[in-house]
């Protein structure tokens, strides 16, 4: 659902109202100074850093295809059967066999997406958490 102006502007003002900036440069400061003295790309922490905000600026919602590729790579780790473990098994059995490598090679390219996204938030996100203990 498209939001309108008003409500934007109305959410940008309640940001700065709450200090919302001011907090997020504070910790992308403190975060970019431990990925410093971590040896981390600065570069790349800033750039993972503006996406998780922006994303959360524009309120989207968590990707639940990214939810469960975590989730599977959490748990079990990198397996050789993600792809199968992935798949909505239901959906598939109704497919034709060109829909059925169609099916399977968007999934492909989905993990893969997900797969880069969990580890840049590993990278990332287990420097924070060894730095500031409670903090996500």
């Amino acid at each position: 659902m498209e939001r309108s102006l008003k409500s934007i502007a109305k959410d940008a003002k309640q940001r700065m109202k709450q200090g919302f900036w001011q907090n997020y440069r504070e910790e992308r400061d403190r975060h970019l100074e431990f990925v410093k003295e971590q040896g981390l790309n600065e570069s790349r922490a800033e750039r993972y850093l503006t996406g998780k905000v922006a994303s959360r600026v524009k309120g989207e919602k968590e990707d639940e295809f990214y939810e469960r590729v975590k989730g599977l790579l959490l748990s079990e780790g990198e397996v050789s059967d993600a792809l199968g473990r992935l798949t909505d098994k239901d959906y598939y059995a109704t497919l034709s066999y060109e829909e059925q490598q169609r099916y399977t090679l968007q999934l492909s390219e989905r993990y893969l997406k997900a797969l880069e996204r969990f580890k840049k938030e590993c990278e990332f996100d287990v420097a924070k958490q060894e730095k500031h203990p409670g903090n996500s």
